[in-house]
Parts: C-alpha cells; sequence; structure tokens
C-alpha cells in the first residue's frame, strides 16, 4: 500500500533546529525522525512512499538522493509548495495516488502501533478515513468517538474525553475530492465535514505514541532510546 507522509511544515516550535532543515530532518539520536517514519512503515511491509515537501524540501531530497541500497523501497519526492496547507499538499498528490487507499501520517511522530491492524480495521468498518486515536498530553486535535466513529473532530482543543489525532490515517482516495486548494487545511476541512457525516472512523491505540514537536519532544524521545525504553525500537532498522 502507497504511504504518503506530510513533510512540508515549518516545525516553528524546534526552531533551534529548523532555521537550517525542515522539521522532518531533526535527528533522535543521529537519524532525521522521517526515516524512522518510513522504517516503521517497512517493518510493516509497505515499501512504496510518496513525501510532500515543502519547506526546506531541498534538504530531504538531499538525505534521500545520497541514500544507497533501497532495493525495492521507492522514496518518491513531490515539491508541494512552501506555503500550502495539509489539505492542498494531500491534493498535489492526487495524481501518484491514483484509485487506491493509501497510508498517510506526518513526517514527526514515532509509534508502536500495528500498522496492519489499523487497515484490517479501515476494511471492516467501511469509512472513508480511519484515523488512528491516540491519549498523549492534551496538545493536538480531540476526537469525539461513539461506537469507533468520530462524531466530531476539534483542532486542538482543552482535551474532555481524552482521545486526540494521532496522525496514522487509512485513506480512501475519494477523500481528495473533498480538498479544495492549496489552502484547504486538512484537519479543518475533510476531517470536520467527515466526522459529521458519519465516514471517519477511530483506531484506539492504548500503547505508545509520541510528536516531536518541541525540543522537550525531542529530549523525550533520546531519552527513551538511551535507556532502552523505546517500545517502538525493535521496528526500526539500523542505518
Amino acid at each position: 500500500m502507497k504511504v504518503v507522509i506530510l513533510a512540508g511544515g515549518y516545525g516553528s516550535r524546534l526552531s533551534e533546529y529548523t532555521k537550517t532543515i525542515p522539521k522532518p530532518m531533526v535527528k533522535v539520536l543521529g537519524v532525521p525522525i522521517i526515516q524512522r517514519i518510513i522504517d516503521y512503515y517497512i517493518s510493516f511491509g509497505h515499501y512504496e512512499f510518496y513525501i510532500a515537501l515543502g519547506y526546506k524540501g531541498q534538504e530531504i531530497k538531499k538525505y534521500f538522493t545520497k541514500k544507497k541500497n533501497l532495493k525495492k523501497i521507492k522514496i518518491n519526492l513531490i515539491e508541494t509548495g512552501k506555503n500550502t496547507m495539509t489539505g492542498g499538499r494531500l491534493k498535489r498528490l492526487k495524481s501518484f495516488i491514483g484509485k487506491e487507499t493509501f497510508l498517510l501520517t506526518y513526517g514527526d511522530a514515532v509509534t508502536d502501533l500495528d500498522i496492519n491492524q489499523v487497515i484490517k480495521f479501515h476494511k471492516e468498518h467501511g469509512k472513508m478515513i480511519t484515523v488512528t486515536a491516540v491519549r498523549p498530553p492534551a496538545r493536538f486535535g480531540e476526537l469525539i468517538i461513539k461506537e469507533n466513529l468520530v462524531s466530531d473532530f476539534k483542532e486542538k482543543p482543552q482535551i474532555s474525553e481524552g482521545w486526540v489525532n494521532g496522525g496514522y490515517f487509512v485513506c480512501n482516495p475519494e477523500v481528495l475530492d473533498l480538498i479544495e486548494n492549496d489552502e484547504t487545511v486538512f484537519e479543518k476541512g475533510p476531517l470536520e465535514e467527515l466526522s459529521k457525516i458519519g465516514q471517519l472512523s477511530a483506531f484506539k491505540h492504548y500503547d505508545f505514541w509520541q510528536c516531536m514537536d518541541t525540543k522537550r519532544d525531542r529530549a523525550i524521545l533520546e531519552d527513551l532510546w538511551r535507556n532502552k525504553k523505546a517500545k517502538w525500537a525493535s521496528s526500526w532498522r539500523n542505518n
């Protein structure tokens, strides 16, 4: 299954690092987090990647151009505009995605989620999008869930129920038709609309998930690795 990674944001809360590189290229103990994410998908048998580039996308291009021995792994790097919103970036990949169900994530979070179980869940429930719901500290878009359906999608409110958008999606290609233009924010437009019409299902992940939004988040990830508590590490390849 094709994997789309949105990697075009500025990463302003990681400005200590992102003045010269994009957020997905910030390293966790020597390896860019986007490489960690790619390796995780590979461990579940997904080898075809489409990376939506934006801010300082040339740095991601430079990194993957130097990669050798990729074998059956395909890394496709697509410029989607410096100021394009998340929905707009996804829309620009429509011709690459085609008419297949695809996987979608951001380039800044790691997890021990069973990707193939999410795919199975998506097929069983038959909704347009399945979003992975996680329970981190309250800093992200909140999902109101009733019987495995998202009844409301609220971006970064005060958490009430405790489930938030974990950023690991399974999407039907028809979702792309809900995106109007480059200014469309995926989390504000399509996800909110789909939640209202009962077409956004939620896979509840009770275990590890951690984003890298801040310097503190990066320190947490590196500390987990150093202390051999990185629950996701067994699925990462050595680079």
